[in-house]
């Protein structure tokens, strides 16, 4: 009898464990899932937050280092905004819209089809107190805002300055939460003098005012002083690109066929200056390039930004190649 009671307290024991058993897993299972997604996600907001805004139809560079951010595994490429260049010989009276096609067709040769692609203003801003607004100025000050507290949207601005000019004139509470790294200027380290007379900075100048001016904004500024010194030779980008197919060959025929406006020399195109890849670079591996602290122009408000005066320019090189055997 014993014998039996113990059995049939086994069995029940047994039974109540199978009872609790397969609804403690679907507790634990689910909690599970949640703690290693949000593992994940923490993982994947180490990545740095950014918008590229780029001048893309206006040169062959730009294309490049589109192409070498997407490839960056640091990077959480949140937009690609398309940007006007006016005052370029060769652009027509709707130049945002040919950056836009190319970042379009950037993104489809590199298979990449969730990365947004906010349209630019077409048009420089005309005052300081009225933005140039866009899709792409509305965009940015709408990443702004998602990012969480302490976290910061940098923007890296290719061209004209038209795009994040107008997203803080449109809503200044932003201004805590950018970080702006600007291709332009030439500037002269020794003197702390500035020549805005250079190409992108051209194409805005009430923009570029508006960056300087706004106090609290956290800027940094790849110069084509520092940037001139990144020059890629025609042979290098044949060893690296040729019959790769995809993106490489846009690549290539972009180089072939940009006619330069700006220059006699060099008619064969044995070299160009990576502008735009210099920056990227930078901001990938900012161990290769230095960066130094300056008072803002004797014109403009002064206070204090950051410049690269100087880049490591072979690593950036090899970097930037290897980079592209990835993709």
């Amino acid at each position: 009898m014993q014998q039996q009671n113990n059995k049939l307290r086994t069995f029940k024991t047994l039974n109540f464990l199978k009872a609790i058993h397969f609804p403690l897993l679907q507790f634990i299972i689910p909690i599970f899932l949640f703690v290693h997604v949000t593992v994940e996600a923490q993982v994947k907001d180490t990545r740095l937050p950014l918008i590229i805004d780029a001048d893309t139809a206006n040169e062959v560079d730009d294309l490049y280092a589109i192409v070498r951010a997407v490839a960056e595994p640091k990077f959480n490429i949140l937009g690609i905004t398309s940007a006007q260049f006016h005052t370029s010989p060769l652009a027509t009276d709707s130049s945002v819209y040919e950056s836009q096609r190319i970042n379009e067709r950037i993104l489809k040769l590199m298979g990449q089809n969730t990365i947004p692609l906010p349209l630019g203003s077409n048009v420089p801003i005309k005052n300081s107190e009225e933005p140039a607004s866009s899709p792409a100025s509305h965009f940015i000050v709408d990443m702004a805002h998602e990012l969480p507290d302490g976290q910061k949207l940098n923007v890296v601005v290719l061209g004209p300055c038209t795009n994040i000019a107008s997203a803080i004139l449109e809503d200044p509470s932003i201004i805590p939460k950018l970080k702006v790294h600007y291709l332009g200027f030439w500037h002269n380290v020794e003197t702390n003098i500035y020549n805005k007379k250079e190409f992108n900075s051209g194409n805005d100048p009430k923009a570029v005012e508006i960056l300087l001016n706004t106090e609290g904004l956290d800027i940094t500024i790849m110069t084509a002083t520092t940037s001139q010194h990144l020059v890629f030779t025609k042979a290098e980008v044949d060893d690296n690109l040729k019959t790769r197919g995809g993106v490489s060959d846009y690549l290539i025929n972009r180089w072939e066929t940009y006619e330069r406006w700006w220059t006699k020399e060099d008619p064969e195109k044995s070299s160009w200056i990576m502008w735009d890849v210099a920056i990227i670079e930078a901001l990938a591996r900012p161990e290769l390039s230095k960066t130094e602290t300056f008072l803002t122009p004797k014109e403009n408000t002064q206070r204090l930004i950051n410049i690269h005066t100087e880049i490591d320019v072979e690593i950036m090189k090899t970097d930037f190649w290897q980079s592209l055997k990835k993709i």
